[in-house]
């Protein structure tokens, strides 16, 4: 194998292996560094919960999920969107599905046999893959990697830097190489947690719900609104529907829980005026309202003493606040903001002030909610990267 290499991408999750998959297609050698022991670890992690690849939806439905990254990211997911992602996984030989929300996973609901696919086409292709290379910095046109073997110099025609972003440092994205892009003076974006959960202390009437899931809810903060469960854990509140609405309580917007999304402040009302009989007001709610035992508690934990007129419990049930210590540190989030700035990379993810060196991934400024936005926009950023990379070396 040459060690005159046309080009090195650091970071093998799935913008970095996205990008040696183009390079390598196009007949260029190849070699992929990894600080880890071993390659696309957060990737593995969220194939423990089905690997979700992306949602399948029309674009025009999925870019505003970008937020106000959408400006740059919006030609590299017309490029490759919810289709070309599914096609990429059954081109390497792996079958997909669309669950009841259009989320679409690998029929195994495992990352392990695609990610097994991918490094075998990687292989074939003539990408060598090194693992436990710390990148540490450069030194002149050469990158500097800290190694099993002690410090290696390597040198390329062209590098990929695809480093994750600052969340689950034990996976790999910790963010350590912000402080190396930051003297050389390439402008960053604060790390924010993004899809993170809500830290709360309960009192002690919520435990036996702990592990429950709120389902038929609508949570509200700012801008952002959800129809995905939230999970009663020890530490807050967890799961997607908190996640999509993350962002905004980050920003200080208050959180809101719409018990009963699907029936009016009117509605609720009639069915309050209903005979309570001999049943206690807390039966009453349950049977009338159809409110589960969780929603319930949280009901009571947020908004004791509860009014007792039907029009005004109606309206608190409608927009109950949620009274937090904010979000989980940022290394429990699924995701993080910031990174890379905007205007440090041009229109091909090149470093303005790195001729050659293209960024790719969660190291980019930008964020999305779960539901399978993630793992296509690092996709979609690392064969743009590649595909820039490859006009850049033909030039």
């Amino acid at each position: 194998m040459a060690e005159n290499w046309d080009v090195i991408v650091v970071g093998a999750g799935p913008a970095g292996l996205m990008a040696a998959d183009i390079l390598s297609a196009s007949g260029l050698s190849v070699l992929v560094a990894e600080a880890k022991p071993s390659v696309a670890r957060k990737f593995l992690m969220a194939g423990k919960s089905g690997l979700n690849l992306t949602k399948d939806e029309p674009l025009e439905a999925f870019l505003p999920h970008y937020g106000s990254a959408r400006s740059w990211l919006d030609p590299m997911l017309q490029a490759f969107g919810p289709v070309e992602a599914q096609a990429w996984a059954t081109g390497l030989g792996r079958q997909v599905f669309s669950g009841s929300t259009g989320r679409v996973f690998p029929t195994e609901m495992k990352a392990s046999p695609l990610l097994r696919a991918w490094l075998a086409r990687l292989e074939a292709q003539g990408v060598r893959v090194s693992t436990r290379w710390r990148w540490t910095g450069w030194e002149g046109e050469g990158l500097l990697f800290q190694t099993p073997d002690g410090f290696q110099k390597k040198t390329a025609r062209a590098t990929i830097l695809a480093l994750g972003g600052a969340s689950w440092a034990r996976l790999g994205s910790d963010g350590v190489w912000a402080e190396t892009l930051a003297t050389a003076n390439i402008s960053l974006a604060p790390f924010k947690p993004a899809n993170a959960g809500l830290s709360i202390t309960w009192s002690g009437h919520i435990h036996r719900h702990l592990g429950t899931p709120l389902k038929g809810i609508a949570l509200c903060a700012g801008h952002l609104t959800s129809r995905g469960e939230a999970v009663l854990s020890e530490r807050g509140l967890e799961g997607g529907g908190i996640y999509s609405v993350s962002a905004a309580i980050r920003d200080g917007a208050a959180l809101t829980i719409d018990l009963l999304p699907d029936l009016t402040v009117d509605q609720i009302v009639q069915r309050l005026q209903r005979s309570q009989g001999k049943t206690s007001f807390s039966n009453h709610m349950r049977k009338t309202l159809k409110l589960s035992p969780a929603a319930l508690a949280v009901l009571q934990e947020f908004a004791r003493p509860l009014p007792q007129d039907p029009f005004d419990l109606a309206v608190l049930l409608k927009s109950v606040t949620v009274l937090h210590e904010g979000l989980r540190p940022m290394d429990e989030a699924i995701s993080t903001a910031g990174g890379v700035h905007a205007t440090a990379f041009d229109s091909g993810l090149m470093l303005r002030d790195r001729a050659g060196v293209f960024c790719a991934g969660e190291m980019l400024d930008w964020e999305a909610p779960t539901g399978g936005y993630l793992l296509t926009a690092c996709l979609a950023t690392g064969r743009w990267a590649g595909v820039a990379a490859l006009r850049y070396l033909s030039c």
